[in-house]
């Protein structure tokens, strides 16, 4: 009996100690683990903090916003002394960390609404420098429910062309265009780069409504779900600029156009020379207008099978700047989908909310005038254009260079940002992640 009690006790006191024991263990092991997820946390911010992406400057954007002068006299200050140069190897370097490029860039903290997950939008980019401007365009615009392609010239530097690979990697509903073109001013390749990207967009699972180009200067106006929301309102309606032609105009396309070696920027140049060119086919009634569109889905399936486009994109490939005719002709056409009938009004830049741009020559009669730097009678904009760009109504504006105005830039995407917020709350209560 005293045997056995005595072995009852000894088991009694090694089990206590081996329970300690397991429970001493436990507590060291979930120390090390709360220790390693502190450390790990406190890395990721580290590295968040120190990783190199666009130069961010000390700017108050609302009182840029309601034009303040000391403020923007302050970006002035910071536009002639301060303006650093954003490297594409930067973007390089962050976007070979996937999931650190995503996390520090905010793409894994957008919301999307019901109705932007309804109504997905594709985009054409067509792009050929500066890769941190092409990468904040995109953040701009960014929904896990829109799908964007990205075409670069095949002339670009290979350091560009790298960044804007790395940015296609990173992030699933972004792609760049299966087929590229070597792009030169005011020749077909612009018009074949948009057309690359819209056959590519018509393969996407992604059953988009709406497509929109754009170009590696331009910047939204409007957020991601207030776009949504205006181009709803088309319904089924095409939206750009179509104009009919003055006599300048006309000589674009009334002779042959021949690409020549340029002794300048552009590299080679579309020359029009003395051979004058046969009709449009099928009778085609010419409007002009410019290379930017928003177009319906419908129109783009249209636009792919038909052999009048067909016909009419040979008949155009040796014009001056065939882009700015294609389009704004096309919608023109009997029967296509959102027709705009022949016989409506022209419909000219300030009316169609594609692109608001400034030209040199119209300032002060229908804009004020520019307060950046004018590059070919084009306005690149500047910080005191912030409220203005804001509420003229337009959904997107061009031309931004942050070497001219970084301020500017930098105040867009805040507010854009505060408009996402602000609209999402109010069109939908509930919010998914993408």
């Amino acid at each position: 009996m005293n045997t056995r009690c005595l072995f009852g006790r000894l088991r009694g006191r090694n089990f206590k100690t081996s329970l300690l024991t397991v429970l001493v263990l436990c507590l060291v092991l979930l120390g090390c683990i709360k220790y390693n997820d502190v450390t790990e946390s406190l890395t990721t911010i580290a590295v968040l903090d120190d990783i190199q992406t666009f130069h961010k400057y000390n700017i108050n954007c609302p009182a840029i916003y309601d034009m303040d002068p000391v403020e923007v006299g302050k970006s002035l200050i910071i536009r002639r002394k301060q303006v650093v140069e954003d490297k594409d190897e930067s973007l390089i370097n962050l976007t070979s960390n996937c999931p650190l490029f995503i996390k520090s860039r905010g793409y894994d903290d957008v919301c999307v609404s019901e109705e932007e997950r309804d109504f997905p939008l594709a985009y054409s980019l067509v792009v050929h420098k500066s890769a941190w401007m092409v990468e904040r365009l995109v953040r701009a615009l960014y929904s896990p429910s829109n799908i964007y392609c990205i075409h670069y010239d095949q002339k670009s530097s290979a350091q560009f062309i790298l960044a804007i690979e790395g940015l296609a990697r990173c992030l699933p509903n972004v792609f760049i265009a299966s087929k590229r073109e070597s792009v030169y001013y005011a020749s077909i390749s612009r018009l074949k780069a948009d057309l690359n990207c819209l056959s590519n967009l018509l393969e996407s699972e992604v059953r988009w409504r709406y497509v929109i180009n754009l170009c590696g200067q331009d910047f939204p106006l409007k957020s991601n779900i207030e776009l949504v929301s205006e181009v709803k309102k088309l319904k089924g309606a095409n939206m750009l600029e179509t104009s009919r032609p003055s006599d300048h105009k006309k000589q674009r396309y009334a002779f042959h156009h021949e690409l020549r070696d340029a002794n300048f920027e552009y590299q080679k140049l579309p020359v029009k020379t003395q051979q004058a060119k046969t009709p449009p086919p099928h009778n085609i009634e010419m409007f002009s207008g410019n290379a930017y569109f928003v177009l319906s889905r419908d129109f783009v399936v249209h636009l792919n099978s038909s052999v009048v486009v067909k016909d009419f994109l040979a008949w155009s490939e040796d014009t001056y700047s065939p882009d700015e005719h294609f389009w704004a002709t096309l919608v023109r056409l009997p029967g296509v989908p959102g027709e705009v009938p022949r016989s409506q009004p022209d419909i000219t830049d300030l009316m169609s909310k594609t692109r608001l741009v400034k030209w040199q020559y119209l300032e002060e009669n229908l804009y004020p005038p520019c307060s950046g730097q004018h590059v070919r009678s084009v306005c690149i904009f500047g910080a005191a254009e912030l409220r203005w760009l804001l509420n003229y109504g337009h959904w997107f504006a061009n031309k931004f260079d942050p070497k001219v105005d970084p301020i500017l830039i930098q105040c867009l995407e805040e507010k854009l940002a505060e408009k996402q917020k602000l609209f999402q709350l109010v069109a939908s209560p509930t919010c998914h992640k993408g």
